[in-house]
């Protein structure tokens, strides 16, 4: 059975703080708003999604990846939009990573030099 898109879900506790954050996050505003005030989505990639969602029980422990072409440009870019992505640091294979921590907590990691096959 094939899968037609994927979601990843980023739970918070002040969805209209996290709704603008994010829209700050991506540059943009997002694609979808589903559910008025508790569900917001942003299209990233063909078929790929990043929902945010209402959810105080949850919210602060999300993870969410996200792999791009020029790291050191994606950071330039977030820091012109008034974000502070930590520092670069070398993981294995030539693999760059650089967190940001949403206003809930959730984690926010981009990766630079990712590649489907190591």
């Amino acid at each position: 059975m094939p899968i037609a898109h994927l979601l990843a879900v980023v739970p918070v506790a002040d969805f209209d703080a996290a709704h603008a954050w994010y829209e700050q996050l991506f540059g943009r505003p997002a694609d979808n708003l589903p559910m008025k005030g508790l569900l917001v989505e942003w299209q990233v990639t063909d078929s790929g999604w990043v929902q945010v969602t209402h959810d105080a029980e949850r919210a602060g422990t999300g993870l969410l990846n996200v792999a791009v072409d020029d790291l050191p440009q994606h950071l330039a870019e977030l820091t012109a939009r008034g974000l502070t992505p930590g520092g670069t640091v070398l993981a294995n294979k030539g693999v760059q990573l650089s967190t940001l921590t949403d206003p809930d907590g959730n984690t926010i990691t981009f990766i630079g030099g990712f590649r489907v096959e190591y």
